[in-house]
């Protein structure tokens, strides 16, 4: 079972501010532990809202609309995928996990169990995702 740790944005994430050399020691050992127990599927920081964007969809009508955006609480700033053989042991890993912000100030991270297409009835779609895996797996895991 896969898992998805989401580092929330802060302001400093936001105005674009790249992790300390101290930071960034702390992810990576936190990080090369998950290699080295086999678990580490995927991880990596996101650049600020300023230079992605959202699209917006309105019945038929789609649009684009560039970031910046306002709501910090609800933005990502980076994320960690694991796979694990219980929930036990994800939370074991996830309450490990480095303080993520820039000042050590208080944090928060989500963490989301990922579907995997057996969690789903056999149906022509789901053959689809198996096919562009090739191994059984939703593409990307």
């Amino acid at each position: 079972m896969r898992y998805m740790i989401i580092v929330k944005a802060s302001r400093d994430s936001e105005a674009g501010a790249k992790p300390t050399d101290a930071l960034f020691a702390r992810m990576a050992a936190y990080h090369e532990a998950l290699g080295k127990a086999g678990i580490l599927v995927d991880a990596s920081g996101l650049q600020a809202t300023s230079k992605g964007w959202r699209v917006e969809v309105h019945g038929e009508h789609r649009s684009i609309v560039d970031g910046p955006f306002a709501e910090t609480k609800e933005l990502i700033a980076g994320y960690t995928i694991i796979r694990v053989k219980s929930e036990q042991q994800a939370r074991d890993w996830t309450a490990r996990f480095p303080n993520p912000n820039l000042d050590d100030g208080p944090w928060h991270i989500e963490v989301r169990r990922m579907f995997e297409l057996e969690d789903f009835e056999p149906n022509p779609a789901v053959d689809v995702f198996r096919k562009l895996a090739g191994n059984g797996r939703p593409v990307g895991a």
